[in-house]
């Protein structure tokens, strides 16, 4: 089901991790795998380079998996978390790169860990709500293993929709104040979330964060991003 950590060149990790500041890491949302796209990628017909890598031996990068998936929104999320996360060990066996995707059913986990089609399917059975135990019992469990493997000095952002209790409620168990959110995405869908992380990722400017506890989390809806052209090939593979 589950293979090893591979990293292809979907991932463009920094040189070096933490020379400086605070430590810091991402959890990302998933994608939804019983989905149209997903369906497209796990189809025994599909003969593009994903899917014919996913039903390989090896496997791919849940991210990579998720990316194409979810489309500009979680692609937004990866290529944000990957410029900006300042994991504080790179080689800690749950830290990883310092940016983990929330699963619906294995709790979190390094965006570089390979998944096979069969992982995929179980994801799409399983309904991602905080009190289904199939999915929060795993969650919970690999939340806690990550605030004991960093510790309390490092900071963890999650990079998903705050008003929704399915994601907020369990971290908020585990991380408390140190679970943070980019102040922008009150307000904003999906789509403009995704817009909003690759221009970051692209200008190098990291949003401002602020606590998911006591947060408000509905707010007026902000303007229209302007179009930037090519903003979508900006982090495809090399």
């Amino acid at each position: 089901m589950w293979g090893g950590a591979s990293r292809p060149p979907l991932f463009r990790f920094r040189a070096s991790y933490i020379l400086s500041g605070v430590p810091r890491i991402f959890l990302l949302s998933p994608a939804n795998c019983s989905g149209r796209r997903a369906k497209i990628l796990l189809s025994d017909r599909a003969q593009f380079e994903l899917a014919r890598r996913l039903r390989g031996p090896q496997g791919v990068a849940v991210g990579e998996a998720f990316a194409f998936i979810s489309g500009l929104y979680f692609k937004g999320k990866l290529a944000y978390a990957l410029e900006f996360a300042r994991p504080p060990e790179p080689d800690l066996p749950l830290t990883a790169s310092g940016v983990l995707v929330i699963t619906p059913n294995a709790g979190l986990r390094p965006v570089e860990t390979a998944v096979t089609v069969e992982a995929l399917k179980r994801f799409a059975t399983v309904d991602i709500a905080a009190n289904d135990p199939k999915y929060r019992t795993p969650l919970l469990a690999s939340a806690r293993t990550l605030a004991e493997e960093t510790g309390p000095e490092t900071e963890v952002v999650l990079l998903g929709s705050i008003a929704s209790a399915k994601y907020v409620d369990v971290l908020l168990e585990v991380f408390g104040e140190r679970l943070l959110f980019p102040i922008d995405f009150v307000g904003r869908g999906d789509m403009s979330r995704g817009g909003l992380m690759l221009r970051a990722a692209r200008s190098g400017e990291e949003l401002s964060y602020a606590p998911v506890k006591g947060a408000v989390r509905h707010g007026p809806r902000p303007p229209r991003l302007a179009p930037i052209r090519g903003i979508m090939t900006a982090f495809r593979k090399e």
